[in-house]
């Protein structure tokens, strides 16, 4: 499947000051397809290497880390040439070796000639660096998220239909009214789905939601397990608790995370190293509530008080339990929840853009779901999950912090009145 992220790996691989890369993301997310597809396209010859399995390997490099060492034992073991510029060599689940993550600050320093890329599910949480510090300036790291709604789009062979869509955003035009129900539907698909490529996959093989479910509930299991896996028990149930909260923490009108909702005299000092945990992992998406809306407004987060979000919001609908029905209505059911799976997907497709997550409250009662800084401009962004989508919040912030204009995202079409973009749901990638 077509990934936004191959875009990445090829300026990467024509970098003439390229460093070793680490591509980090939840399990699933389709990282180690997306490597190997353009280790197939781009290179040669592909060393792939899982470390989950690869048991000598990670012996070997308890006792050395030089690059060429290093080379020598890979062909002698593997039976291969590793010829650079040729060969893309490619470490997965680095996380299970702390040693292998060192080993590529050697191989920036000292064999820059390598092509080689890491990818980690739990990266910055598994392990314990007791003897062996973070290659910190000496790799090039990006993030992977679950596919986005117009990475949907493309798997859904409906790539003319999201061009369709960023032409209208662009022109804050709105589109034939049978083109916007289509991508309602789309959307409405999506959002049970989700942005997993086993999920989106079946999905486009059976059209069933059931099989869909099947996979993500075997995504959820694979994050348990690893809950286990790497942490201490005590810890582990902490992360599992926090997790299994996060329904119920988006259900309330106020959905800043409770420690209490977790558990009765839960606290930061209690549950804070299970959240860490589970946001590191890519399993959750973590956003602050800011003071003020002045640039740069990540100098005005409230660290204390943030909203949690799944990463994947089909996992999310999955774990919610929310009746497929409910989901599928053809007409607007009033179902509180439906607004919770809104803003958590619009979250998803934020951090997948690259924007840092931040919502806004007065003191008062005004709210802004998100806020963003675009350029040198604070927009706030308020989520609607049906058609009606009156709101004194956003004028509210606009005019306090002079924001020229402001985003409502719905179910409406695409237009600009009073100051205020109107984008649909579907339309999230275009901002």
């Amino acid at each position: 499947m077509k990934r936004k992220i191959s875009i990445a790996l090829a300026e990467w691989k024509s970098n003439p000051k390229r460093m070793p890369l680490i591509i980090n993301g939840a399990r699933q997310v389709g990282k180690t397809y997306i490597i190997k597809q353009f280790g197939n396209e781009q290179y040669t010859h592909i060393l792939y290497l899982n470390l989950e399995i690869e048991y000598d390997f990670c012996k070997f490099l308890e006792t050395e880390l030089s690059p060429d060492k290093i080379v020598q034992y890979l062909e002698a073991a593997k039976g291969v040439t590793v010829d650079a510029g040729n060969t893309l060599i490619f470490f997965d689940e680095i996380q299970v070796s702390e040693q292998a993550l060192t080993s590529l600050k050697y191989f920036c320093e000292q064999a820059p000639e390598q092509h080689v890329i890491a990818a980690g599910s739990l990266l910055g949480v598994s392990i314990n660096r007791n003897k062996h510090s973070f290659p910190v300036g000496k790799v090039q790291q990006i993030n992977m998220y679950p596919m986005d709604f117009e990475e949907f789009l493309w798997a859904m062979d409906r790539e003319k239909l999201s061009e369709e869509i960023m032409a209208h955003f662009a022109k804050d035009l709105a589109m034939p009214e049978a083109l916007h129900d289509i991508a309602l539907k789309y959307h409405q698909q999506y959002m049970i789905v989700g942005g997993m490529p086993a999920a989106v996959s079946s999905y486009i093989e059976t059209g069933s939601y059931k099989s869909v479910q099947l996979i993500q509930n075997d995504i959820i299991q694979q994050y348990i397990a690893d809950m286990s896996k790497y942490s201490t028990t005590a810890t582990s149930v902490k992360i599992r608790a926090c997790y299994n909260s996060i329904p119920a923490q988006l259900a309330k009108d106020n959905r800043k995370f409770q420690y209490k909702i977790v558990q009765r005299g839960g606290t930061a000092t209690i549950f804070g190293e299970a959240i860490d945990w589970l946001q590191f992992a890519g399993i959750v998406l973590k956003c602050q509530r800011l003071d003020h809306g002045f640039i740069p407004i990540n100098a005005y987060a409230d660290l204390s008080n943030f909203k949690l979000y799944m990463a994947d919001i089909g996992t999310l609908t999955l774990h919610s339990r929310i009746p497929l029905q409910t989901m599928l209505s053809p007409i607007e059911v009033d179902n509180i929840f439906l607004g919770s799976l809104a803003e958590d997907y619009v979250a998803q497709a934020f951090v997948n853009k690259g924007y840092d997550l931040f919502y806004w409250q007065s003191e008062g009662k005004a709210e802004i779901d998100f806020v963003l800084q675009i350029q040198d401009s604070v927009i706030p962004v308020e989520v609607k999950k049906g058609h009606r989508n009156r709101s004194r919040s956003l004028g509210i912030f606009a005019n306090k912090y002079k924001s020229p204009y402001a985003i409502r995202i719905s179910k409406k079409n695409f237009g600009f009145e009073n100051n205020i973009k109107s984008v649909p749901l579907y339309a999230v990638f275009c901002i």
